[in-house]
């Protein structure tokens, strides 16, 4: 079985690399060689064509179920339900929404937003809506998180908001007697009317419901500082040890009763399947959660049957029934987080001989797991928390013996006795405050969390066996060996531009801009895109995840050109997630708190033979786009242009003066491509060879507009448009420019590819 089952992931995982799928001739050869394999009895090889021809069957229906590419942008009318609890927040509520009717042929799961909603959305309601879709796209950067994986993960075929030109009409409402959603959205408000104005509801609400979109962005954040993001979701690990205590409880009931028809394991077994169950379904059922039952299921029925089953032997065949129910759910870093923790605490447990000290062997298995699943962190997120083993010591107790039994138990108890209720809800929030203190103030200590450059993924196979040893039983000699192996995660060394040469990245931030410079020393960050709510920016989401995979510790530079907001809006988050040495901006009045230089025509300097100039602003327009800080990135083998936001005004003056000393190799559209900008005279006067256009897919401004795309053909410049290549890479080798789009070297078959 776990032969059967490690093919199985092994054919899955490989085909999870490709580009794109292969044409179907290739899945048929592919079931041939599968039956000759069968016929020779070559098991592995056969669950392995398995693996990617299963895989590619369920992709393929998957793919099928997006939005035609001619339905994008028009007005579509449709009816169906709201099929998750809606996430609220300034400006909007977003809900998955599935399709019951509509004129065209639509995908049968959508998600979708609504601006100030003048109703109260609720799961489970049937509504006919107005709306304007779009084809599954995100932001697509290096080590950014991959949204067009999420929703193809979730089955998400298009996204969209609702039109107000036609009134929403709510149709009816569903009974919770036969929707999971309708159900966990009565507790949602159950728990709102008795908590209002307790500080942990959102915490309780992700306790018991998995609903964590109430908690805020820094609670999240010190959550991962702290290696406890786990504990504060429901996951395997929440579902397991309801379960384990449930069994354990009624196994001890049951043999006090002296009933011996059913034997006490049996019903124990049973009970606790059930409850797992039902705390799965508190959840929606959600993939973690999916994965924690069939685990359980696997485990608990091989109990009812009385068979004597291996633990690898459960996690094996639970894991070949994950991947034949959702062969997509090795996409999910969760899984693999889940299952190597599982198959971690059997190999140091399982055999071991000795008597058993329960303290201690907590402690020990709580460093054990942060030492084991350390390799994985750094390869999905590039930090390592040090203090997670001394925060997971006293918040794994907390949460999983008493925080959530005790609020599991009041969920089910107000709808008995409110009074009851809400005093066990008041313990709970009393020990979720004393723990969220504690883990504040363990997120400040310095050093609290480090971040690393992203290994490759070749190291893995030394880490995996570095964990085999350190892990092995004491006796086994020369065990501190394994620590060697650790050596190359730690000392991975990133690649950093010769001396003379740069390295400039487009990030693809949506309709903003944001530009990451390296040269052989140093880096310098110009712009930082948008924010979009108040936890939400692209400093956060795009700047911060790319530097730290680049293995980038500090910036010497940043300069925000202006003060919209698709420019500065994610710089507070930049700076207070790495260290910034110096701020030059057109707008210091709106960065005051950081020391801020005002950025003025004529500012430079040298870094590592490379000549940085401010060309503009002058100081004499009273343009906020015309302000923008324009600057100039000269090397011995050609030169970039940086120029914000500026218009025919800006660059008609930069033209005026400077001349022929603007011509550069690679230019920044300015404006992203708008139509009041790229002007024949600049363009004729900087001769780019590649122009780089910072732009959101479908945005609604139409940038870059139709005529300024022909004035770049009319010069024969390249361009690029980041909605549609991703991040762009531009950098020397050989003295030559190279150009690299994330799409194109980095996609894989479930992202956007244009036209």
């Amino acid at each position: 079985m776990i032969a059967a089952a490690l093919s199985l992931l092994a054919g899955i995982l490989l085909t999870q690399q490709l580009p794109s799928l292969p044409d179907s001739q290739w899945l048929i050869l592919g079931g041939f060689g599968a039956g000759i394999m069968a016929w020779l009895r070559y098991w592995r090889s056969v669950f392995f064509v398995i693996g990617v021809l299963w895989v590619c069957a369920f992709a393929t229906v998957r793919l099928a179920d997006r939005l035609p590419a001619q339905l994008e942008g028009i007005e579509l009318p449709v009816t169906g339900i709201i099929a998750s609890l809606p996430d609220y927040d300034e400006r909007r509520v977003s809900f998955d929404f599935i399709v019951t009717a509509s004129k065209q042929k639509l995908p049968s799961k959508l998600r979708l937003s609504w601006y100030y909603p003048d109703q109260p959305i609720k799961a489970g309601q049937q509504w006919t809506f107005t709306v304007k879709l779009k084809r599954p796209h995100g932001s697509f950067n290096a080590n950014g998180a991959d949204y067009e994986r999420q929703l193809f993960i979730s089955g998400i075929g298009a996204t969209g908001y609702i039109r107000p030109t036609t009134k929403p009409v709510i149709l009816g409402q569903e009974s919770a007697r036969f929707s999971i959603q309708v159900w966990r959205q009565t507790i949602t408000d159950r728990l709102t009317e008795l908590l209002a104005n307790h500080p942990s509801l959102p915490l309780i609400k992700a306790l018991t419901i998995g609903d964590g979109s109430a908690i805020t962005q820094p609670q999240w954040e010190v959550f991962r500082q702290t290696g406890t993001t786990h504990l504060v979701v429901i996951s395997g690990s929440h579902i397991g040890l309801i379960a384990g205590l449930v069994y354990f409880l009624v196994l001890r009931l049951w043999a006090w009763t002296g009933i011996l028809t059913r034997s006490p394991q049996q019903v124990a077994a049973v009970v606790a399947l059930v409850v797992g169950v039902f705390y799965a379904a508190l959840a929606g059922f959600f993939i973690p959660t999916q994965r924690a039952v069939i685990m359980l299921a696997v485990a608990m029925i091989a109990i009812i049957a009385q068979r004597n089953t291996q633990p690898l032997h459960i996690l094996a065949t639970a894991l070949m029934i994950v991947l034949l129910i959702d062969p997509l759910a090795v996409l999910s870093a969760g899984s693999w987080l889940s299952f190597i923790a599982v198959s971690l605490i059997i190999y140091t447990v399982a055999g071991r001989l000795g008597k058993l000290k329960l303290i201690w062997e907590t402690i020990k298995l709580n460093a054990l797991m942060s030492l084991g699943l350390a390799p994985l962190t750094l390869l999905f997120f590039q930090q390592i928390s040090l203090i997670s083993p001394v925060a997971n010591l006293v918040a794994v107790p907390v949460i999983s013996f008493l925080v959530v039994p005790l609020a599991l138990l009041a969920v089910v108890l107000m709808f008995i006795s409110s009074t009851l209720a809400v005093g066990i809800f008041w313990l709970v929030d009393w020990l979720l405050q004393k723990l969220q203190w504690l883990l504040d103030s363990l997120a400040a200590l310095p050093f609290a969390t480090i971040h690393h450059a992203q290994p490759p993924i070749w190291m893995l196979g030394f880490a995996v066996l570095s964990m085999l040893i350190l892990l092995a039983p004491r006796g086994m000699p020369a065990r501190w060996l394994g620590a060697v192996l650790l050596l190359p995660l730690v000392f991975t060394e990133t690649k950093r531009p010769a001396t003379g040469d740069i390295e400039l990245t487009l990030l693809d931030v949506g309709q903003g801009l944001s530009v990451v410079i390296q040269t052989a020393e140093h880096n310098l960050i110009y712009d930082t895109g948008a924010k979009f709510s108040a936890d939400s920016d692209s400093g956060k989401n795009v700047l911060l995840p790319f530097l730290y995979q680049q293995g980038v510790h500090k910036i010497d530079q940043l300069i925000i050109s202006h003060g919209d907001n698709d420019h500065i809006g994610g710089a507070k988050s930049l700076i207070s997630g790495i260290p910034v040495e110096k701020l030059l901006t057109s707008v210091p009045e709106k960065l005051n708190a950081y020391q801020p230089v005002q950025c003025i025509a004529g500012q430079s300097w040298i870094w590592d033979s490379v000549l940085f100039t401010i060309l503009s602003p002058d100081g004499q327009t009273n343009s906020d786009n015309n302000n923008s800080c324009v600057l100039q990135v000269q090397s011995a083998h050609g030169t970039a242009l940086l120029t914000g936001d500026i218009e025919a005004q800006a660059e008609e003056w930069l033209v005026t003066t400077y001349g022929n000393r603007l011509k550069a190799e690679v230019l920044i559209a300015p404006h992203h491509g708008s139509k009041t900008s790229s002007t024949r005279a600049f363009l004729q006067t900087v001769q780019a060879k590649t122009i780089l256009i910072p732009s959101g897919y479908r945005n609604q401004f139409g940038h870059p507009h139709d005529d300024v795309l022909t004035r770049y053909r009319d010069f024969n410049a390249d361009w690029l448009n980041s909605a549609d290549s991703g991040a762009i890479t531009v950098s020397v080798k050989h003295g030559a420019w190279r150009i690299q789009a994330q799409r194109q070297t980095g996609s894989h078959y479930w992202n956007f590819k244009p036209f």
